[in-house]
């Protein structure tokens, strides 16, 4: 079988916890900084219509999610084995568009961990940013890296969650308008709704979580519900964190503030809750960068190696990788911003390119899943899924040609 290579001599109790790593590294790559400032100016923007667009973006990118965690977890094999099964070399360029992409998205989230150290402690964020780098190179060197992740990405999430829950509250926002909005919105922003898309399931954050989730060993037809369960919590967690950034800030706007500054999150934070709430943007923001600067190398690296590289090669290979990053950043301080307009643009290539594989697989090769029968109804929404990933491709390969020209 497929699962061959992948670790399935976890106990029951170990596999619970890389499941929970697995979904908690997809929902803390999504959360990174650009998540961050994405919430903050679009809720300025629309206020409490951008619930609609927090409510679609979030049933799109279950219908991802479910469908890529399925396909890799009952098939055994990573996408880009995947791809190469399907048609030999293209699982290599899907490699090679999420290394890349992964790699100046990296350096832009070792540039957040040093804004939020700056936040939190007025640190130079150079500084910040290097030490960092090398908290993250730490969990990778450590003997029990697998459990190290895990643990690291979960108490992350959750630190997250329970601070954004206290700026939320003192924030006070319009509860009955906010849920109003979320199902009979007064503006429908169609640009809003497919950008918060590609920040959640685009690029290298696709395949984060599952990725992971081979190495616990749940995969085969019979952890199908593991996977599905996994999946759309994973989702949910990503979301739950947008919603409560969301009331944050509307609760600011909403009060009479206007946000104008540079760093519109820091102020919308400092606004509802003062020093301390100064504070906690830094912690949010650092946490935010840190998961994503983990998730973004850990998944990059599983795109280069294959399920029989050793943990061992496979986290000196994600060292380097973060180290080069940090080097980079040490001379820049930030990614070049055409080098992101670049990598952005890659990630609206890999969503339709690597969900297309996956979803022809699901549909005509039922021998990469062990003879297992593709739920009808989830191939069809994730066929109508992939319709509007081709939209978001096609919006960033003409942003690409604007640039160059």
């Amino acid at each position: 079988m497929a699962e061959t290579g992948i670790k399935l001599n976890l106990s029951s109790s170990a596999r619970r916890t890389a499941l929970l790593g697995a979904m908690f590294l997809m929902a803390t790559s999504a959360i990174g900084p650009g998540f961050i400032t994405q919430t903050t100016v679009f809720t300025a923007q629309i206020g409490a219509s951008f619930a609609f667009a927090i409510l679609a973006s979030i049933l799109i990118d279950i219908a991802v999610q479910m469908n890529v965690w399925r396909v890799i977890g009952v098939s055994g094999l990573r996408a880009q084995e995947l791809g190469n099964k399907v048609l030999p070399g293209i699982g290599w360029f899907l490699a090679g568009l999420v290394f890349l992409g992964g790699m100046v998205f990296n350096i832009g989230n070792i540039a957040g961990t040093g804004l939020g150290v700056n936040a939190m402690m007025g640190v130079d964020p150079k500084i910040g940013g290097l030490v960092s780098a090398v908290v993250a190179i730490l969990i990778f060197v450590s003997k029990k890296a697998g459990m190290a992740l895990d643990r690291i990405v979960v108490l992350l999430g959750a630190v997250m969650i329970l601070l954004m829950i206290y700026v939320a509250i003192v924030a006070a926002p319009p509860l009955g308008e906010a849920l109003k909005n979320t199902f009979l919105p007064e503006t429908v922003d169609f640009l809003i709704i497919t950008t918060l898309v590609g920040g959640t399931v685009g690029g290298y954050i696709t395949y984060a979580g599952a990725h992971r989730m081979l190495d616990s060993g749940a995969t085969g037809v019979r952890h199908v519900k593991e996977i599905t369960r996994s999946s759309v919590l994973g989702i949910m967690v990503t979301g739950l964190m947008r919603v409560l950034l969301f009331l944050a800030i509307l609760g600011v706007v909403a009060g009479g503030t206007v946000l104008s500054s540079n760093n519109m999150a820091a102020e919308a934070f400092g606004a509802a809750a003062g020093e301390i709430g100064l504070r906690m943007f830094g912690v949010v923001l650092w946490a935010a960068a840190i998961t994503s600067v983990i998730g973004a190398a850990f998944t990059s690296v599983s795109f280069i190696t294959s399920s029989r590289t050793s943990e061992r090669k496979r986290n000196l290979i994600t060292v380097a990788f973060i180290a080069v990053c940090a080097v980079i950043y040490a001379f820049l301080g930030q990614a070049p911003q055409q080098l992101l307009i670049f990598a952005g643009a890659f990630n609206g290539l890999i969503l339709p390119v690597g969900f297309g594989v996956l979803l022809w697989v699901a549909w005509r090769r039922r021998d990469l899943m062990h003879g297992y029968a593709y739920p009808k109804w989830l191939l069809l929404v994730g066929v109508a899924t992939w319709l509007i990933t081709l939209f978001l491709g096609w919006n960033s390969v003409m942003g690409l040609a604007k640039l160059w020209s």
